[in-house]
């Protein structure tokens, strides 16, 4: 095959043998135009303003509490990333997620191809998968509620200044 098969509807003029020179419609156009109205034509105008105007961009203003990084009372290392820190259960002081993960590995009692998640919301769950490999075929065993939902930590009030624009 040449190539030039297929359906050629769309672009039937090219094939007619007649073909428009871009320079003679211009031309075309320029006649009908007196000298004014060639160099004043709106489409081409760069100053002229839109006849709406957008809204210019501000920069948020950051709070004025700064986001502190306390040590973790469990192992005395500075929590760097306080966002991913979570609340102790008894003192609500925040405390490293890894810390977290390791006191429920040792407080609970984990079978074979049990781990331990997050589930979200403060909560983690113990999780037994069927067939290790694929992880998609899992079974929550037991959910852990970790952090209180109703209960306000006053350690997340800066970090949600920070994050929070409503």
């Amino acid at each position: 095959m040449s190539g030039r098969g297929g359906n050629n509807r769309k672009n039937r003029h090219r094939f007619s043998g007649r073909k428009e020179d871009p320079a003679k419609k211009s031309e075309n156009q320029n006649l009908n135009k007196t000298n004014n109205q060639i160099f004043s034509d709106q489409k081409h105008e760069k100053n002229t303003p839109p006849a709406h105007e957008r809204p210019r961009w501000t920069a948020p203003v950051l709070p004025a509490n700064p986001i502190t990084t306390p040590n973790c009372p469990w192992c005395g290392k500075q929590i760097n990333d306080i966002t991913t820190a979570i609340s102790d259960r008894e003192s609500g002081r925040p405390v490293h997620f890894d810390c977290v993960l390791a006191r429920i590995v040792e407080m609970e009692r984990l079978d074979t191809n049990d781990s331990v998640c997050y589930i979200g919301g403060g909560r983690f769950g113990i999780i037994h998968y069927n067939n290790p490999p694929d992880m998609r075929d899992f079974t929550v065993k037991k959910i852990l509620e970790w952090e209180i939902k109703e209960k306000d930590h006053e350690w997340r009030r800066p970090i949600s200044e920070y994050y929070s624009t409503t």
